[in-house]
């Protein structure tokens, strides 16, 4: 059974650092498919700037030529704040216990992981996939929470394709792009270009509906 990626944010907006981590994620763990989750309410950070019917759109947009690539909307037609783990939680009603499921996390969020709510049980749904640069040392576990340093040293695993449904981490070495999205939302304020950051299909969706014009 080959396993999925299962990729949220608040994509505010969607950007290539975002498209390729998903892309080299998916070919070094042999995914079958990456389910792109944007945010509703995501209870870890402040409200997004822009609309979730607008980045749910931009993330439609931005994924149409790859078929491994899909969109899933749960979180943003939830009414209450969007918990990683009740996520995961449906699709595991949805796939069944013997699916193999991968969260895909940035280091900074695998960090941030045991502010998350019931983080522990993050481990019984799915296996987690940490996104490194290669020309950083890794993630630096000294700098760790103690709860999540002693996890990762029980759970960390060096070949994604051994692991099973659940439990296991990895940590990958990625593509360094210095994209971010607030560095996009900063420059469209400036009315300056962001051509290039982004697909040309978000940065017209952006056009057409005058997002980020204020910063």
């Amino acid at each position: 059974m080959q396993p999925i990626g299962v990729f949220g944010g608040t994509f505010d907006p969607i950007h290539f650092g975002h498209l390729r981590l998903a892309e080299e994620m998916a070919e070094g763990l042999g995914l079958s498919q990456v389910r792109f989750i944007p945010a509703g309410q995501p209870p870890h950070r402040g409200a997004p700037r822009t609309a979730a019917v607008h980045r749910l759109e931009m993330v439609r947009r931005s994924i149409t030529s790859n078929p491994r690539f899909a969109v899933d909307a749960r979180e943003v037609e939830r009414p209450n704040p969007s918990y990683t783990v009740d996520t995961l939680t449906a699709l595991r009603a949805e796939l069944g216990n013997e699916q193999p499921l991968w969260l895909l996390l940035g280091a900074d969020a695998f960090a941030g992981l045991p502010g998350w709510h019931q983080w522990r049980q993050l481990f019984a749904l799915a296996n987690i996939v940490v996104a490194t640069r290669p020309d950083a040392a890794g993630i630096q576990t000294g700098n760790l929470p103690e709860e999540l340093k002693q996890e990762l040293s029980q759970r960390q695993v060096q070949n994604g394709s051994a692991t099973g449904p659940a439990g296991a981490v990895i940590l990958q070495n990625m593509t360094a792009l210095d994209i971010s999205a607030t560095r996009i939302r900063a420059t469209l304020a400036r009315q300056n270009s962001a051509r290039y950051l982004l697909p040309d299909a978000v940065l017209d969706y952006i056009h057409q509906h005058q997002l980020y014009t204020h910063p």
